[in-house]
C-alpha cells in the first residue's frame, strides 16, 4: 500500500542530476550465453543500491548476473518517447494508434480497440502507472514502424548507455527468453532516464490517473514521501521486480530488486535497502568508514515463504547491516578460570565494553516498536540476556532497539535473528 512508503521521511527533488557519471560495468558477454546461464541460477534474486550522483555501488548481489526485467522493460520504451519529445519528433498531443498487434497484448492494459488512439501522454501515464503492454506497443510502432524494430533501437540505446548485459526482445516485457538484463544495467537506465529528461521523470510519480472517466492506480506501492518514481515488474519466469528511486539530506540514491518472492516482499526489501543506504550515506557525511555488509538473504525460487509473526515488522531487512568498514573480525573467547579476586575487575571490563546496541525493525507506531521488542525477548532472550530494550523516536519512525551489549553479544544475536529470516542490524558505539 501507498502507506507503507510513508515510513521514511526523505525530501523530493531533481537537483542532485546534473552531473550523474556512470556506473562501472563488466565486459559485454553474448545473449546465448546469458540465457545458458539463466536456466542455470539457482535463484532470481538480484539487488543494487547506487548513489545516483556518484555511481557509486553502496550494496551489490548478483547485479551483473542475466534476469528478465519484465515491465521495467517499459523504461527504456519512455526513455525513447522522452527522447522523441525533446527532440521535437513527437507532440504531447500527437495520437497514437492502436493495431491489432497492440490491441492482442496480455494484461496489464488500457484494453483500447484496434483503430482507437490515445494522446502520447495518456500513452506515458497508461505504462508508468498501468504498466499497460498495449501502450507500449502501440508507442514502439508509432516510434519504430514495428515492434521488432524499435526493439532493435532500445537495445542499441542501452549498449550507448554502458548497459553492456542487457538486450530487449520486446517494448512491454512480456515473456520472452530473449529478453534480459541486470540489476546493475537496470540501475544505469534509471539513472540515465532521470540524467537526461528531468522535465519528465514526474510521469515515474504519479499515484494515478483518469483515463477515459475510469481511475487507474500505480502498480508501485512504494510512491510516497519517500519514494517519488520509476517501476515495478512482474513475470512467472522473473518474479518481482522494482527499480526505485528517492531524495533525502540532498542525496539521491536509486534501487533495484528483482526476483522477489512475493509483492510485498521485494517492497519491504527495496525499501530497507533504501533506508539503509540513507543511513550509509548519513554516517559517512559524518565521518564513518561504513559500508553496507553484503549478507542479505536471499528468497527461495520456490515453496512457502516463512514469515514471523506479524508485529515482527520490517522481516525483509535481514541480513542487512550497517558496519564500520574497519571493524576486526569478532573472535571466540577462550575459557578462563575467573578468581575471585578477579570478579570485580572483569565486571567492570565487561561494563566497559557494553556499549553496543541492536537494531530490531523500524515502526510507524511505538506499540509496534514495543511488540517488536517483546517478541524478541520472549524468543531470544537468551541472546539479549542484561539487555535493555526500548523504543528511539527517529522522525516520523520508532525503533526496536537493544542496548548494553559487547560488539561479540551483538553481532551473535544479529546473527540469530537473521537465521530465523528476522531484522536485525548491528549498532556501534561511535
Amino acid at each position: 500500500m501507498i502507506q507503507h512508503a510513508r515510513r521514511l521521511f526523505l525530501a523530493l527533488g531533481l537537483a542532485a542530476f546534473t552531473a550523474l557519471g556512470s556506473i562501472a560495468t563488466p565486459a559485454s558477454a553474448q545473449i546465448p550465453y546469458f540465457q545458458n546461464l539463466l536456466s542455470a541460477s539457482q535463484t532470481k534474486y538480484a539487488a543494487i543500491v547506487v548513489d545516483a550522483k556518484s555511481g557509486e555501488v553502496l550494496y551489490a548481489k548478483h547485479e551483473d548476473s542475466p534476469r528478465y526485467p519484465a515491465s521495467i522493460t517499459k523504461v527504456m520504451t519512455l526513455y525513447l518517447t522522452f527522447e522523441a519529445l525533446a527532440s521535437g519528433k513527437l507532440h504531447p498531443d500527437d495520437r497514437v494508434t492502436f493495431s491489432p498487434h497492440a490491441t492482442a497484448q496480455a494484461p496489464s492494459k488500457l484494453g483500447v480497440r484496434a483503430g482507437d488512439s490515445i494522446s502520447v501522454i495518456e500513452a506515458i501515464q497508461a505504462m508508468t502507472t498501468l504498466s499497460a503492454n498495449d501502450a507500449a506497443v502501440a508507442m514502439a510502432e508509432k516510434l519504430g514502424g514495428t515492434e521488432s524494430r524499435f526493439a532493435a533501437l532500445m537495445t542499441l540505446r542501452a549498449q550507448e548507455l554502458g548497459m553492456q548485459n542487457t538486450h530487449f526482445a520486446n517494448a512491454n516485457g512480456l515473456p520472452d527468453t530473449r529478453n534480459l538484463s541486470t540489476a546493475r544495467d537496470i540501475a544505469i537506465m534509471s539513472r540515465a532516464v532521470m540524467r537526461d529528461y528531468p522535465q519528465y521523470y514526474h510521469y515515474f510519480g504519479l499515484e494515478g490517473f483518469d483515463f477515459r472517466g475510469r481511475q487507474i492506480v500505480n502498480h508501485n506501492h512504494l510512491l510516497g514521501p519517500g519514494v517519488d518514481g520509476l517501476k515495478t515488474g512482474f513475470t512467472n519466469a522473473s518474479g518481482f521486480n522494482i527499480a526505485i528511486s528517492g531524495v533525502r539530506d540532498n542525496r539521491r540514491l536509486i534501487v533495484v530488486v528483482m526476483g522477489g518472492p512475493t509483492r510485498v516482499a521485494r517492497d519491504q526489501n527495496a525499501e530497507d535497502l533504501l533506508l539503509t543506504g540513507f543511513n550509509v550515506m548519513r554516517r559517512r557525511a559524518m565521518g564513518e568508514k561504513i559500508t553496507v555488509a553484503q549478507n542479505l538473504f536471499e528468497p527461495e525460487l520456490s515453496g512457502p515463504v516463512v514469515r514471523p509473526p506479524v508485529e515482527q515488522g520490517d522481516g525483509d531487512q535481514d541480513g542487512l547491516k550497517v558496519e564500520l568498514a574497519s571493524a576486526p573480525p569478532s573472535r571466540a573467547g577462550k575459557v578462563q578460570i575467573v578468581q575471585p579476586r578477579q570478579a570485580k575487575a572483569d565486571r567492570d571490563a565487561k561494563a566497559a565494553k557494553a556499549r553496543w546496541a541492536v537494531q530490531v525493525g523500524e515502526f510507524h507506531s511505538p506499540t509496534d516498536a514495543r511488540h517488536q521488542i517483546a517478541f524478541v525477548e520472549k524468543r531470544f532472550g537468551d541472546h539479549f540476556d542484561g539487555a535493555t530494550g526500548a523504543t528511539d523516536k527517529q522522525g516520523r519512525r520508532y525503533k526496536a532497539v537493544f542496548t548494553g551489549l559487547s560488539e561479540t553479544d551483538a553481532k551473535d544475536a544479529c546473527r540469530a535473528l537473521k537465521a530465523k529470516r528476522l531484522a536485525c542490524m548491528v549498532i556501534d558505539p561511535a
